[in-house]
């Protein structure tokens, strides 16, 4: 019997591959737990479409990525920090911040996980920070410290 995964299914596959199975362990096993559903041509087609949307969805994210990416090469963002004078901050500079700060000055929204700082920013100055945008790609922010 041939059957569309629901979920990953150890020994089987993958969600969303159509596999050939025995019929007592479809009908007693996959089926009852929703772990698979029978691949009659409705739901093949289902599937595909659904391959297909995903696909799009990606191509889309991807594009949306490289072009934040682009953007981000040309600009710095300025965050304020309480200092203590020549050029030491009371505590650092984290995620946080520096996201809040790109989504004021330059309207982009990046969630804080995506920005990787190698060590806490505890002086003032211009730093490199790597932003992670997803489908392997990776864009150079610099921010600049400054005392307020």
């Amino acid at each position: 019997m041939k059957v569309i995964l629901l979920q990953d299914v150890r020994g089987q596959g993958k969600r969303g591959q159509m596999i050939e199975v025995s019929d007592g362990y479809a009908r007693n096993f996959l089926l009852p737990k929703k772990l698979a559903q029978e691949a009659t041509a409705d739901n093949v087609n289902t599937m595909r479409m659904n391959d297909k949307a995903t696909q799009e969805r990606q191509a889309k994210e991807r594009a949306e990525a490289m072009e934040i990416a682009k953007k981000m090469k040309n600009f710095t963002v300025t965050v304020t920090a309480k200092g203590g004078g020549a050029g030491r901050l009371f505590g650092s500079v984290t995620n946080t911040e520096i996201a809040d700060a790109l989504a004021a000055q330059q309207g982009i929204k990046l969630d804080k996980r995506k920005l990787v700082l190698d060590e806490p920013i505890k002086t003032t100055g211009v730093y490199t920070v790597k932003c992670k945008l997803g489908y392997e790609i990776t864009a150079d922010l610099r921010v600049e410290v400054k005392e307020a």
